[in-house]
């Protein structure tokens, strides 16, 4: 009988973590983010546009393998996505230092637990009026931003 109520109550812990996608629990916003290069021309990089023969954009995934010490670096402090990212290469991977929690502002610079990188800044979007909840939701004016959420309670 004792054997029937722990197989009973194992099963009602596991079977919510099995429903439950573990991609949920720990994804990154930011993981499949594409980062265009605002003036590839700066870098020498040739790509050529499958449609027109001209340069196209060049596009890089978040994490690109960069090498800081070579000329051929991908990511040397270059400007993207209409100058909303700026990326530098972070123990060999291409970093958004205006967004990333791991290099905000720069390399090896983390925020703490309850911060997101804001435009290189660690800022606590839980009491911030001008970030609340995440990077650049604002509250109207005078409505407090508490737990994340604009006029909570």
């Amino acid at each position: 009988m004792a054997f029937l109520k722990l197989v009973t109550i194992l099963s009602m812990l596991l079977i919510p973590l099995v429903l439950i996608p573990y991609s949920g629990f720990a994804q990154d916003p930011e993981e499949d983010e594409e980062y265009v290069l605002d003036n590839p021309q700066l870098l020498g990089l040739n790509v050529r546009s499958a449609a027109a023969g001209r340069f196209a954009v060049r596009k890089l995934r978040k994490g690109a393998h960069c090498n800081a010490g070579s000329n051929n670096n991908v990511c040397p402090g270059v400007s993207v996505n209409n100058g909303t990212g700026l990326l530098q290469c972070c123990k060999t991977h291409c970093r958004n230092i205006l967004r990333d929690r791991n290099n905000c502002g720069g390399c090896g610079r983390k925020c703490s637990f309850g911060q997101l990188c804001c435009a290189g800044v660690c800022t606590n979007i839980a009491y911030n009026v001008d970030h609340c909840g995440k990077c650049n939701r604002k509250c109207p004016l005078g409505v407090r931003c508490e737990y994340g959420t604009c006029g909570y309670a």
